[in-house]
């Protein structure tokens, strides 16, 4: 994959969640707050390692890079999850994100 999209991203999440459906019950609305919920605690886990390592050792050290990367991508996969619990779509969402960006563009 050159650039990953993000329906890239919701298929990839739709693998994983039909490759575990057994365990996790799949996606839904009614599946959405814990996804929502599970997606703050790792930006809480992501913002640990802003606390404890700050941004030099982040911009500088492979490992700790590499660990801040990963609750990233984790915040990503739940947000995903979100999204498709609600039936989002990646058109769905980009159209709203254009919008709220020329809002914001706007605004002062």
């Amino acid at each position: 994959m050159e650039n990953l999209s993000l329906k890239d991203m919701q298929e990839m999440q739709k693998v994983l969640q039909e490759k575990y459906f057994d365990k996790w019950g799949g996606l839904s609305p009614e599946k959405a707050m814990s996804k929502m919920l599970w997606m703050i605690a790792e930006v809480g886990e992501a913002a640990q390692i802003i606390k404890k390592k700050g941004n030099s050792e982040i911009m500088s050290d492979a490992e700790t890079r590499k660990d801040f990367v990963e609750e990233m991508c984790d915040v990503l996969m739940y947000f995903n999850d979100v999204l498709i619990s609600y039936s989002i779509t990646p058109e769905e969402f980009e159209r709203a994100y254009t919008e709220k960006h020329n809002k914001n563009m706007k605004r002062w």
